[in-house]
């Protein structure tokens, strides 16, 4: 296995690394270039991208359904690895990062650069020509929009990067309804919405509790810029954005009932967590004396708030119609 040393010192663009003399790349594991993709990450993508396909009005074939799904997967896959190229520098020097395939040394730069690259203009081919260039150009965009706007613009930047950058997370149920019909409805556009808010509440829990990762590489999050205390008070205000906004698609008449009340247990829910976060015991200088205990409970109920909210979603429009 390739042993890559890593010749970074942090900054706003990574720096190149030298190869050690034993550079046998292509025997890095498959699980690494699975990694590469962020699995996790593209769980949700397809999740949500898939909730997108099944609320259209029309219907594919599920075949065509399943190209589409297969292309929204591995264009956020692709994205994902695009991005691990170009924070190595940076992943190398966070706890949370560290272990990655390029600064861990198991996979070159170069060829994950070039794994990402072809995967994103291969996703966006296929879109085009098997689904509709509609949907076609919204992956493109949705690619491009993490590359270039989040992970070379913003990232290194602003603390504002989740807010602006989230809009990229957001794409998924635009992408499968666009797939299906050839158009981007107020629908999907309300799904966007839902997306957007819920990620700086989601992320900026997280950053509470790994802010000293962010902190020695040097990237601007919340909570290294402004300080733990304003962090909780953003989470609680787009938690209170977030929780309505849940609801406006039984406002809006294309989910019914039985969605209203399970999103509204789910913002009440978030809200609690919000306020819990708020209120989190902490010093003068607003750390958490709990060791953010209420920030990682939040954490983790966003991820069910949102899993559990597009299933609600799901669930409506298959027993109603």
């Amino acid at each position: 296995m390739s042993d890559w040393i890593s010749a970074t010192k942090g900054g706003s663009a990574p720096l190149p690394f030298v190869p050690a003399p034993d550079t046998a790349a292509d025997l890095s594991e498959v699980g690494d270039w699975i990694a590469l993709l962020k699995p996790r990450v593209m769980t949700l993508v397809v999740f949500t991208g898939a909730i997108g396909l099944l609320l259209a009005p029309a219907r594919l074939h599920p075949v065509l359904a399943l190209t589409a799904i297969l292309c929204i997967a591995v264009g956020a896959g692709a994205a994902g690895a695009i991005n691990m190229w170009y924070d190595r520098d940076i992943d190398l020097v966070m706890r949370r990062t560290a272990g990655r395939p390029i600064p861990a040394g198991r996979i070159a730069p170069e060829a994950a650069l070039g794994f990402g690259a072809t995967l994103a203009v291969a996703s966006v081919i296929v879109m085009g020509l098997a689904i509709n260039w509609v949907a076609g150009a919204i992956l493109a965009l949705s690619i491009g929009f993490y590359v270039f706007v989040y992970t070379m613009w913003l990232k290194r930047r602003t603390p504002q990067n989740i807010v602006i950058g989230g809009a990229a997370g957001a794409f998924p149920p635009v992408l499968g309804w666009a797939a299906a019909t050839g158009h981007v409805g107020l629908e999907p556009l309300v799904l966007f919405a839902i997306v957007f808010f819920w990620t700086p509440p989601h992320f900026w829990s997280l950053s509470l509790w790994a802010h000293g990762d962010y902190q020695r590489a040097g990237v601007p999050m919340l909570p290294v810029v402004a300080g733990a205390r304003e962090t909780r008070r953003q989470i609680l205000l787009y938690t209170v954005l977030l929780a309505p906004l849940g609801l406006a698609p039984w406002a809006l008449g294309f989910a019914g009932p039985g969605y209203a009340v399970v999103a509204a247990a789910l913002g009440a829910g978030f809200l609690w967590h919000a306020v819990a976060v708020w209120r989190d015991r902490q010093d003068e200088s607003g750390r958490s004396l709990t060791g953010d205990a209420p920030a990682k409970r939040a954490f983790r109920f966003s991820l069910i708030y949102l899993a559990v909210l597009f299933a609600a979603l799901a669930a409506d429009r298959l027993l109603l119609g």
